[in-house]
Order: C-alpha cells, then structure tokens, then sequence
C-alpha cells in the first residue's frame, strides 16, 4: 500500500510550511494519509529536534523513515555535521534543512551508505521544491529490503577455517585498506542509546555500519562474501568474516548463509542480494567488489536506491548485462559508489588501481 505519515514536532513556520506542502504532493500522487501511526506505514516524515533526536519506532522493516531537521549553523562539513543525526534517528534517510543569508535554503539529503547531495529552494519555487522531493524519494520508499538471514549450520567441516578463496579474500580487504578505500566501520554505539541499539538490533539484526564489500565465487551455486559491520581489512573467521552464502529463498525474503556449527555468525552484507543476482546469471563472474569511490565515464544507476532492496539488485544486474563484458564491469551506484565484476579479485585490482577517485560525485 502506497501510504504515508508525518511525525515528530515542527518547530518553526517554515517547518510546517514544509510538511503540509510534502504532504499535499504526495497525496496528489496517489499516496493515503494516516494522522496517526499505523503498523505497516510504507513512508514515515519524521521531524527531529536537533537538540533532542529521538527515532521513529517503526515498527517494521518495510517502513521507509526519512526524518528532517532544520538549522542556521554554518559547517565546513555538512556531511559531518548531519550524519550523526541521520543515525540517532535511526533514518533510511535524513532531510538536513540549512537556512542561507542570501535568503535560500539548502536542503541535504544523506544516506546510510553516505550519500549525499542537495537540493536548493528560492521563494516562488514551492511546487518544483515539492516536486523534486517526491521524484527524489518515493522511489526508495516504495523499494523492497532484502536484508533477513536464514543460517544453515551446515557448512562443510573441511571450510570452518576457510580455503584459499577466502585467504584471497582477506588479502584483498587488505589491498582496499592500503588504497584507503575502507573508511572506519561507524561507531553505532557512539550515537545510539542502549535502547536504541536494542531497537536496531531487533529491527535489521544489525549492530554496526560498515562500508562497501567484496565476495569471490566458490561454485555453481554460492559464493564467499565479507560479512556485514566488520573491519574488511582484517577479515580471519568463518561465520564472522566471511559468510558462504549459497542462495536466497523468495519466499521468506531471506538470503540463505551456511556457517560453522556452534557459532554465532555475523550476518550477510546487505549487498548479497545484489551480488546473488549477479552470480547466478554470469558464471563467468568469479568475484566483485563494491566501494564508496568514483571512476570516470563509467556507466552508473539513475536512481539511488538503498542498499539492500530488490530494486538496486535488480538495476545493477541490468547495467552488468548489458555492459560490453558482463565478466569484466564497472558499474556506477548514483550517489554511493562502484560495483566492480571479474574474473577474480586480482582482475578487478588489476583494472582499478590508479584509476579510482575517492570522492564519489553527488547529483
């Protein structure tokens, strides 16, 4: 259901302005309105205290939070500044409002995965403002996370300390670090109260934030993959590292990860979806790696939906079909980073290095 609410106090005029003007734009686009809370809301505009930001208790994964802020502090680092909110809040996404001398307003919009661009509104301009934010965010809202676990403690006694795949694997997280293209895991518990580190852990079975990925194929069917919130430069254990990732059941919306007996794993990158999709379709694929970083005239998503959804999985996996070598692409995630095909992880760093720009470009 296409269904929306707004939450949270709106603290000044414009805030309000805002709000009712978001609201209007959604429902002439088909989107039903709740006054109040419901279980299964698709789209939650949660307005935050920048003082005191406190979550929306969403009370499903499939709810989309984009909570917003408003502020008159100058930064030399918006992204800095704002990010920090974007996690107290517990957001898909963060609406970090700053008001100019010259009399426009600057509204950042950041990600999780750290994207981060803006959009700038002069008066006069209310309906291309209200417009550009629907196009901008109903996409990811109405987009399906692929982020639940199914763990089979049946994996293979002769792969519980792993195999020359995965000593591959921890070399090349090794080889991201010396390029300086894995930033620090973010520190969650920093940011979050206990309790909400108790909610988020509930909610998505996570319990840090980590950035980009890499996995190398094992066999027909599965493939080894860095596991979620983990340093990916000093990756050693099975079942915490590295997860065997040997399919995804549709119907429970799960990716299906074999790991050691008597372990507790660390859960799948929410990337495997898209990995999946990916190696199921090219067995000439033999590993891939994402980072948050740039390449010039690659090929690159127009919508930058979150990690983790069908969605981004699914466009990924077109713009790898349709590349010159499927075997050997380079694809661009819109405000996020780099999807990287090879052979194997010595093909892949044999293409990129010194070609990778470490900023990614924010449109």
């Amino acid at each position: 259901m296409r269904t929306f609410t707004i939450s949270g106090n709106k603290q000044t005029p414009f805030l309000s302005w805002l709000a009712e003007g978001i609201k209007e734009e959604f429902l002439s686009k088909g989107y039903t309105f709740y006054s109040a809370p419901e279980e299964n809301i698709k789209l939650v505009f949660h307005f935050i205290d920048p003082e005191k930001p406190r979550p929306y208790r969403r009370q499903a994964q499939a709810t989309f939070v984009v909570s917003v802020m408003e502020t008159s502090e100058k930064s030399e680092n918006i992204h800095k500044s704002a990010y920090p909110y974007l996690i107290r809040s517990l957001a898909n996404h963060l609406m970090y409002i700053l008001h100019n001398e010259d009399g426009t307003t600057d509204i950042y919009f950041l990600t999780p995965e750290q994207g981060f661009y803006k959009l700038t509104y002069r008066k006069g301009e209310a309906e291309t403002l209200f417009k550009r934010i629907y196009e901008r965010l109903e996409p990811l809202a109405a987009s399906q996370l692929v982020i639940d676990n199914d763990f089979y403690d049946d994996l293979p006694e002769e792969l519980w300390n792993g195999d020359e795949i995965t000593k591959s694997l921890s070399e090349s997280g090794k080889k991201l670090d010396r390029m300086n293209l894995l930033p620090a895991p973010f520190p969650l518990e920093e940011y979050l109260t206990p309790r909400d580190m108790r909610h988020l852990k509930k909610l998505y079975g996570i319990g840090g934030l980590s950035y980009g990925n890499l996995s190398a194929r094992r066999d027909k069917e599965s493939f080894w993959m860095s596991a979620s919130g983990i340093n990916k430069a000093n990756m050693k254990t099975v079942g915490e590292d590295f997860l065997l990732i040997k399919g995804y059941d549709s119907d429970k919306n799960a990716i299906k990860v074999s790991v050691p007996p008597n372990i507790t794993p660390k859960r799948a990158s929410v990337d495997a979806i898209e990995h999946w999709m990916i190696y199921k379709e090219h067995p000439e694929v033999g590993a891939i790696v994402h980072v948050h970083a740039w390449m010039d005239g690659v090929r690159a998503t127009e919508i930058n939906y979150p990690c983790g959804t069908i969605e981004l999985a699914k466009t990924v996996a077109e713009l790898v079909r349709n590349s010159e070598d499927p075997s050997r692409a380079i694809i661009g995630l819109k405000n996020h980073g780099l999807t990287i095909t090879g052979t194997d992880l010595d093909d892949i760093f044999a293409r990129i290095e010194g070609k990778i720009i470490p900023q990614v470009p924010m449109s």
